[in-house]
């Protein structure tokens, strides 16, 4: 497994390009499903997740092809329902395939995701939702069975928002008969794309991006074509939080100031300024920050995907802040690295306690998520002396290209290939 090696402390200024949002890419490849023909997709990132997506469509009987951002594919001819548990235990966004397949074929069979490292994250609400739309669900061996001669619209109202089952059961009721209405729908921009994307197809949508979704189904689709996923929200957080612990400054370009409205504010609190410029969002770190804290809550709320990236930040902040993670239950296992490096923190009840330090120091440390990979890079760059953050795997699943991108803001980062 590679390694970056990271010498911290070095001034950061420069651009960043923000690359298509995974979460927005992923919901949109499967959507392809919906319909044959030939599909194009645009500023789709080079990740790791991507890749699987393309061998599971490829799998079914999809041709698939990456190039430089660019995706086609060719779904015409789809001769398995099915998304084997090999593919699905390395990347839960596959159950996606779920509700177009049911939507189109009247059938699907679907590995369950299992288990995941910050916490559980069941389909039942995918499930719920199916089979008020009449399909018939079965598990048996791991795998979930859906059958349905054609969905039918219903009413559908979620325990709590869930943003893969908003996805699921939106692009299933394009295709169903009559009109199907999802309440207390997750409202993150990533579902009004997908939105707009399943509306140039020809579906009819309404209410994406609030809590109740309307979809009245019709009898066709038409394939994707040259269709372009908006900039990743988590990556341009990340940049901003990068650019916030080390004083750098850092324009990010081709970012959407506007998804991170949450996350912006109190970034500002802490003393980050921003600036929006012809090049993109100009953000200038302060010496140091200022300790605040934070609670993760749904969209349009202070996203989970950036709890451990302003945890990093308020590690060297002065004061003390409290940060306070509502959506998952194992969302604090990059404490514990952090603490390698000298960070104070304490952790009680779900609620972690950081008493900001003035320096971090280098260490060996390991990725154990995405986004906790991600605060162990925003620490390290910040710190003093050299860090060697293992197990980049998880960072390669979510960034595109982090080390190259880092490196042209002035960061003297490493990759170790491992033999």
């Amino acid at each position: 497994m590679d390694s970056l090696k990271i010498k911290g402390g070095r001034p950061l200024k420069g651009d960043v390009e923000i690359s298509g949002a995974k979460n927005a890419a992923l919901p949109v490849m499967a959507a392809a499903l919906l319909t044959g023909g030939a599909h194009s997709l645009k500023r789709i990132p080079n990740l790791r997740d991507i890749a699987t997506m393309g061998k599971l469509l490829s799998y079914m009987g999809a041709e698939y092809h990456y190039d430089q951002g660019a995706v086609t594919l060719e779904t015409s001819r789809i001769k398995k329902h099915e998304a084997p548990y090999d593919l699905v235990k390395t990347m839960r966004a596959a159950v996606l395939v779920l509700g177009p397949l049911v939507a189109r074929f009247g059938n699907a069979s679907v590995s369950l995701p299992g288990g995941c490292a910050i916490g559980a994250r069941p389909i039942n609400l995918h499930l719920m939702g199916l089979e008020k739309m009449g399909a018939r669900i079965t598990l048996e061996s791991g795998y979930v069975h859906a059958r349905a001669s054609r969905l039918k619209g219903a009413t559908i109202c979620f325990d709590m928002p869930t943003v893969t089952g908003t996805e699921n059961l939106m692009m299933a009721a394009c295709l169903a008969k009559g009109t199907t209405v999802l309440e207390n729908a997750a409202r993150e921009p990533e579902i009004v794309d997908l939105a707009d994307c399943l509306a140039a197809m020809g579906a009819k949508i309404y209410g994406a991006g609030e809590s109740t979704i309307e979809i009245q189904g019709v009898d066709e689709l038409r394939p994707i074509a040259a269709y372009a996923v908006i900039p990743d929200r988590i990556e341009t957080g990340t940049f901003m939080a990068i650019a916030a612990a080390c004083a750098g400054d850092v324009t990010l370009k081709g970012c959407r100031p506007d998804h991170l409205d949450s996350v912006i504010m109190k970034f500002k609190d802490a003393g980050v300024a921003f600036h929006e410029t012809k090049k993109g969002l100009r953000v200038v770190g302060p010496r140091r920050l200022t300790a605040r804290d934070i609670k993760t809550t749904p969209y349009p709320g202070f996203p989970t995907d950036m709890q451990a990236q302003f945890m990093a930040m308020m590690t060297v902040a002065l004061g003390t802040s409290v940060v306070k993670e509502t959506i998952f239950e194992n969302r604090y296992m990059h404490v514990a690295e952090l603490k390698r490096m000298g960070a104070d923190i304490s952790i009680e009840g779900g609620i972690a306690t950081i008493r900001g330090t003035e320096k971090l120091k280098g260490a060996p440390i390991m990725a154990t998520d995405l986004r906790a990979s991600a605060s162990l890079v925003v620490a390290a760059l910040c710190a003093r002396g050299e860090s060697i953050i293992h197990r980049i795997y998880h960072l390669d699943r979510g960034y595109d290209h982090m080390d190259e991108k880092l490196r042209g803001i002035g960061a003297q980062v490493e990759r170790i290939k491992s033999s």
